[in-house]
């Protein structure tokens, strides 16, 4: 048995499948197959298109690899309220991460705040938001 079979077999029995299934297939390759597709349409009784509309609804599900690193960067209202956009602004390579948006690392009294490979960082300025995005790459 492979590893996407695994996976899918790990949460088949569950109730909802389908996100867990597509979140587990996601952080593991780090994107999500035709083949992947196939196999959970198969496995859950359900259409390639089905599978498909949901990866693709959802902005974190990506259907192509990108080797780029990733930096979540929280942009709701209190990390927004202390400046988050201009750190933004600031940023020269954006080319070279993959900046997603998230709407609350749960930091709000320390924001703005970002995440890489699981660690959070709070309290950023352009300097700190820089010297991350440079250690990243």
């Amino acid at each position: 048995m492979n590893r996407l079979d695994e996976i899918i077999a790990m949460h088949l029995a569950d109730e909802g499948a389908l996100l867990p299934i597509l979140h587990d297939v996601q952080a593991e390759f780090g994107y999500i197959s035709e083949e992947a597709i196939v196999a959970i349409a198969l496995a859950m009784n359900l259409s390639r298109a089905e599978v498909y509309g949901v990866v693709s609804f959802y902005h974190d599900f990506r259907s192509t690899p990108d080797a780029r690193p990733v930096i979540q960067l929280c942009r709701a209202e209190a990390c927004q309220a202390r400046g988050v956009e201009a750190l933004l602004a600031s940023l020269p390579v954006q080319n070279h991460v993959r900046l997603e948006a998230v709407y609350c690392l749960g930091l709000c009294s320390v924001g703005p705040n970002a995440m890489v490979n699981g660690t959070l960082h709070a309290r950023l300025d352009g300097d700190k938001f820089h010297a991350l995005v440079e250690a990243s790459l």
